[in-house]
């Protein structure tokens, strides 16, 4: 294991809370050690309060933060008097736990401390470090798990059963670690969820976390249990948009609200899949409970959606305490699906959900493979996962999670997205909580956004070849499809009848009417699957009603996709799909209006730019945000009774009125 300190860079940092930054980053960079929140660490130091008291505070990672970024502020401070005194209780339930934390932190604005913030209070070194490093939960998870690990450290380690983390299992490590730990304890395993280190300085307890999961490697390579099999299969080249948007449908009906769907045909992936025992190896439960919440107890083989909710039900019923009953049942949902054809598939409610449980996945799959050739996979027993799942402080955090954005778990798809009102519908239904595919002929469409729930495909809509594969391309990145904004098009130059090539006809109408011809007929069938029911917003234009002299082709094109809109309405409407139409004029900020162009049709007018730009009958101006939050909204709840409505945005136009 790459050990990541530098002493360069840790000069940089001169406070003991610098240095615990520092050094949690470096342990954040390696997704072996921790994934997406996992992981804990903590310092300890002493400061002086405002009525001049003295007092240790233990600075412990807050709720919510990732070691591969948290800073100063990610950090709670709790009084050690207060927590020192707590760990000698007899009992605490958790939401008195969670209440005697936030009471009494120094800092108010500071976020919760972490639910084992008692545990690293009750070990008595300046700095603690806790990771899931993939080689000890293998180790752990393993045939003889607890005599491997003693054979590996000996009396180094203090070992402490699997407890569920709170209240009782930092009273448990208080207890194990004062009668066991001696000088040569160096660290301590906690059975089937991870490993700590501490020492006085950053340094040190890093340096240690670094060799101890190193000497977990190591056993496993001594054993031959590290290195795994080059994974051979081979994804299918064949359309599979439906069979996913399908698979999509069943998750989210199952879920009761959309949800978006990734699909991983990586070779490592459709191997593990593909296993012989993957029946086996894959239904015994997670590597560690704390990835219980987010992927949910097991994967669904196979495709089977209402199998495997009728098995989620049951589990719930054999595992169910008396204080929990079918009300509180969280959705029968799979999180993830493993499927020969698909490889692993990972649902939910935004993109970096889905990416989130991916990662915790694949290295599950490393985990299990790795312990299977050690001896075999054991993960804990069933009624353990549950009591994590329905953990009462992880209830409290989904009740106070708030009302999703109105397009969560949805995916949008927007044409012509790379600029103007393309690229403010992406941002529009992105502040919406839709997961976006923004298309354009402009590569530079690929780089519109780095973030989980955007993906931009550089694609000429004039290629009919290339459409089929951008809704593969979607539908394999988030599930399917829900929306569908019509939004390219070209304004050519002006050129009367007379003077108008045959050519340049036909250019205009392949791109602004025959390629959207082709893009809705090929979405059919995904906006047909969609959960909350199928919407495409046509962007058209003023000239469908009021078109003007030179513009024979555009607005000849922009009427016929209006007409092609209406009947679609008549014919798509059985199938849950609504589509509309948007009419804009006068929108100025887009790639097709240059300062010189502005200035040139002002000064037809006798006008002013910016009385040019408010030459409508409200006076004011139309922006690409504007066109782009209307047809957002035509995608949403307010226009869910409407469809072949045809509104103009553009101020008021006495042409067209």
């Amino acid at each position: 294991m790459q050990n990541r300190w530098n002493n360069q860079d840790a000069a940089r940092h001169t406070t003991d809370l610098a240095l615990r930054v520092y050094s949690s980053r470096l342990l954040g960079q390696d997704s072996s050690l921790v994934l997406h929140g996992g992981g804990n660490t903590s310092v300890k130091v002493t400061e002086t309060n405002l009525v001049g008291e003295t007092e240790e505070i233990l600075y412990v990672k807050g709720s919510g933060w990732d070691l591969e970024s948290i800073e100063e502020a990610g950090f709670a401070p709790v009084r050690m008097a207060h927590l020192l005194k707590l760990a000698r209780l007899e009992s605490l339930t958790d939401p008195q736990m969670v209440n005697e934390l936030k009471t009494s932190m120094t800092l108010a604005s500071a976020p919760s401390p972490s639910v084992e913030t008692i545990l690293h209070a009750a070990l008595p070194y300046k700095y603690v470090d806790h990771t899931h490093a993939d080689a000890v939960v293998t180790i752990t998870n393993s045939h003889n798990g607890l005599a491997r690990i003693r054979e590996i450290y000996g009396e180094e380690m203090v070992i402490i059963p699997y407890v569920m983390p709170g209240f009782d299992l930092a009273r448990l490590c208080a207890e194990r670690f004062a009668a066991e730990a001696t000088e040569k304890t160096v660290g301590m395993i906690l059975m089937n969820h991870g490993i700590f280190s501490f020492g006085e300085s950053a340094k040190a307890s890093y340096d240690l976390m670094i060799e101890l999961v190193t000497r977990a490697e190591d056993y496993l390579k001594a054993n031959n249990a590290w290195d795994l099999p080059a994974p051979t299969a081979t994804g299918s080249s064949k359309s599979l948009r439906g069979e996913i948007s399908t698979l999509r449908q069943e998750i989210s009906a199952a879920a009761g609200h959309p949800m978006l769907l990734s699909t991983d045909m990586s070779p490592a992936c459709l191997s593990f899949a593909r296993r012989a025992d993957i029946g086996t190896l894959s239904q015994q439960g997670p590597a560690t409970p704390d990835h219980v919440i987010r992927t949910k107890r097991l994967p669904l083989l196979g495709r089977d959606v209402a199998g495997y909710t009728a098995a989620y039900r049951s589990y719930f019923k054999e595992n169910a305490t008396h204080a929990k009953d079918e009300k509180t049942m969280l959705d029968p949902a799979p999180r993830m699906v493993l499927d020969p054809e698909l490889g692993l598939c990972c649902a939910g409610r935004r993109a970096k959900d889905a990416v989130i449980i991916n990662d915790i996945y694949r290295h599950t799959q490393q985990i299990i493979q790795r312990a299977t050739l050690l001896g075999g996979y054991q993960a804990l027993p069933a009624h353990d996962i549950f009591d994590v799942e329905y953990w009462d402080l992880e209830q409290a955090k989904l009740r106070k999670g708030g009302t999703p954005p109105p397009f969560s778990g949805e995916v949008a798809l927007v044409t012509g997205a790379a600029s103007g009102i393309g690229k403010a519908c992406v941002e529009a239904l992105l502040a919406r909580g839709a997961a976006v595919v923004g298309v354009d002929i402009n590569p530079e469409v690929k780089q519109l956004f780095q973030r989980p729930d955007f993906l931009g495909l550089a694609c000429d809509l004039a290629d009919e070849a290339q459409i089929p594969q951008a809704l593969e391309h979607a539908a394999r990145r988030f599930g399917g499809l829900d929306m569908l904004i019509l939004n390219a098009g070209i304004f050519p130059q002006g050129r009367r009848i007379s003077e108008l090539p045959t050519a340049h006809w036909r250019k205009v109408l392949n791109i602004n009417l025959d390629a959207n011809l082709i893009l809705m007929r090929e979405s059919h069938p995904l906006l047909k699957r969609a959960p909350a029911g199928g919407r495409v917003v046509i962007i058209g234009s003023k000239n469908v009603s009021a078109p003007g002299p030179g513009a024979a082709a555009y607005s000849a094109s922009k009427a016929a996709l209006n007409q092609l809109a209406r009947i679609a309405a008549l014919e798509w409407g059985c199938d849950g799909i609504r589509i509309n139409s948007l009419h804009p004029d006068a929108v100025f900020d887009t790639a097709l209006w240059s300062d010189e162009l502005l200035q040139s049709r002002a000064a037809h007018y006798n006008l002013t730019v910016d009385a040019y730009k408010h030459k409508n009958l409200l006076q004011v101006e139309i922006r690409s945000c504007d066109v782009a939050n209307l047809a957002a909204e035509m995608c949403g709840p307010l226009f869910a009774k409407t469809t072949a409505a045809q509104i103009p945005i553009d101020g008021g136009n006495d042409r067209v009125i």
